[in-house]
Formats: C-alpha cells, structure tokens, sequence
C-alpha cells in the first residue's frame, strides 16, 4: 500500500488544516475573552477603595500602628495612609480651589484608604469588614461606596453566566466543525480503507496513518492560530498598553495551553471516532452513505 493510501492526501491536508487553524482561532479568542472578563473582574474590585476615617488626636506612632494591624487582615491587598493635609491638597487640585480660603479650616479628616482583595470585595463581606474596623474606637466613620460594589456584583454575575453560555455554544459550535472537516476528509477515503480491511489489515494498523496525520494536523493548526491570536494580542496592546494589566502572561499562557490541547485532542479523537465508524461498516453498506 503506498504511502499516500495510507493517509490523507495533500490537499486534504492542507484544506483540512487551514479549516481546523479557522476554528481553532475562534475557541482560543473565546477563552482569551473570558480570561480577559474574569481580570478585568479582578482589577476593578480591587480598586474599590473603602476609607476608615480615623481621630485627628492620633500621633505618628498610634497611626503607624493601626496600620500594622490593619494590614495583618487577609482581605486586605493594599492600604494607606492619607493625612487631612494631603486630602486637602488633593481636593484643591481636582476643584481648582482650595476650600480653606472660605471655609476658614481644613475640612478634611485622617484616614486610610484600603483596596480589599477580589473575593472580599462584594456588598456582604464589606459590610462585615466594616463592621469590624469601626470596633476601633479610634475610628470615625467606614465609607464605601455600596451602590456601586452591589451594582458590580451584580452585573458580573450577569455577565459571567453570558459568558459560560457563549463558551458552552462555541465550544459545540467548534467541536462539531472540526468533526465534520475530519469526517468529510475520511468520508472520501472510504473505499481505500475498506480495502484495506479486505487485504486483512488490522484496525490499528489502518488507524495509525489517519491518528499520526490527524496529530500532526492538529499541531500545525494549533501553532497557525497561536501564532494569529498573538499577532492580534500584540497589536491591542500596542494600541492600549494598559490592556497589559488583564492580559498578562498567564492568561496568555493559559490560551496557548488551550488551543494546543483542542488542537491535537479534539483532531485525533474526531479522526478515531470517523474511523471507527467506517471501519464497522460492511463494503455493501459504504454505497448507500
């Protein structure tokens, strides 16, 4: 049996490639959009700043104190100190005037502002944690803003569910094409592979060209995608750097994981699965599909 019976033929191959290589893109951008979601999640609750207005009496070292206490607490990713002199100069900045001139006194008071980790940053737990930190009696006031970080949740949620639908659907969608691009390939070898059953070849040694190519195709095609998905992620970053703080290396390499492992699992199991089929079909029942 020469080689080119043994396997797909060129052409095949190569339209076979490029139609895995289209599909692939689609499933690894999925996962790069929901990894990105998932970040983007992440970075906007940590930056949900919860202000613990504190007692102007406090000296350095109370204050300095406080703060080691407060930054012992696990859901805390990031505090500091603001003094009312700082506040003050920070609003006259953004107001263009400085409120002493009619006020006659610093309005503002001590505090310190804190950015809570991504799990903790949710309407229930804040509540908790401010609850906790106003047991101070060196505590003022707790402020956080509870409209939004309710408003956050909840659309996150929202979105989160959209998302697992999207990547569900797409992920059939892509299973389905890739499947039907395999099944087409091996439908039109058909007759050679029923020869070969005839001449007394075994199913694995019949198997083995088709799962070899199919590895191979796979691999390819999972390269050409990685190589686009990359070309594109670099260019968004070009455009927008600060996309650089969702899209890290992780998220990449998670990507990267991803399309290689559809590539190559997904082909191979396409390519055995049409085999078999095809395999356990007598010669007369090949004329009739």
């Amino acid at each position: 049996m020469s080689k080119k019976h043994n396997g797909l033929s060129g052409t095949q191959f190569i339209t076979t490639t490029i139609s895995t290589t289209l599909v692939l893109i689609l499933l690894g951008t999925i996962v790069l959009f929901m990894l990105t979601a998932r970040n983007l999640s992440t970075y906007v609750k940590e930056n949900i700043t919860m202000s613990v207005l504190i007692s102007d009496d406090l000296s350095s070292e109370q204050i300095n104190k406080m703060q080691k206490t407060l930054e012992k607490n696990k859901y805390i990713k990031n505090i500091s100190y603001i003094s009312r002199e700082q506040a003050l100069k920070e609003v006259s900045q953004e107001m263009g005037t400085d409120p002493t001139e009619f006020l006659g006194y610093n309005p503002f008071t001590a505090s310190f502002e804190i950015k809570m980790k991504a799990p903790y940053a949710n309407p229930d737990s804040l509540r908790i944690i401010a609850h906790e930190i106003k047991k101070d009696q060196a505590v003022i006031d707790v402020n956080y803003p509870k409209d939004l970080v309710k408003s956050i949740n909840e659309n996150i949620s929202k979105i989160s569910i959209v998302l697992l639908v999207i990547a569900a659907l797409f992920t059939y969608i892509s299973f389905t094409l890739i499947n039907n691009t395999v099944r087409l390939t091996i439908f039109s070898r058909r007759f050679i592979i029923n020869t070969m059953k005839l001449v007394g070849a075994s199913w694995a040694f019949i198997r083995k060209p088709f799962l070899k190519q199919g590895v191979a195709q796979g691999l390819i095609s999972a390269i050409l995608a990685e190589t686009i998905i990359m070309i594109g992620v670099y260019r968004l970053k070009c455009f927008e750097p600060e996309l650089e703080t969702i899209i890290n290396s992780e998220v990449l390499a998670i990507v990267s994981v991803a399309v290689f492992a559809f590539g190559i699992l997904i082909t191979s199991f396409c390519v055995y699965a049409s085999l078999n089929k095809f395999l356990r079909m007598s010669s007369n029942e090949l004329y009739y599909i």
